[in-house]
């Protein structure tokens, strides 16, 4: 699990895959293949990948393990790969 990921989503100013500016209240992501904060119509061109279904169920299973937790990670890390977040 990446240690600074909070960090790095709050303080995100760019999408990591299309370098968008990303203002403080624009939502941002993380992704599930890098950890990576992204804007949401990169997360949208993810979403579409053929492999995100195993990719994501994999983030997920091992994030929550990672975490501790079998029922949920309310506004963590794991929470992060799914839903946005803004500044």
């Amino acid at each position: 699990m990446n240690e600074a990921w909070e960090e790095k989503l709050s303080c995100a100013v760019a999408c990591a895959r299309c370098r968008k500016k990303l203002g403080a209240q624009e939502q941002r992501i993380l992704s599930v293949y890098d950890d990576e904060p992204i804007c949401l119509d990169c997360k949208k061109k993810e979403v579409g990948r053929s492999d995100y279904g195993e990719v994501s169920r994999g983030m997920i299973g091992q994030c929550m393990a990672d975490v501790e937790q079998q029922l949920g990670d309310p506004a963590g890390f794991c929470y992060h790969h799914f839903y946005p977040y803004k500044c």
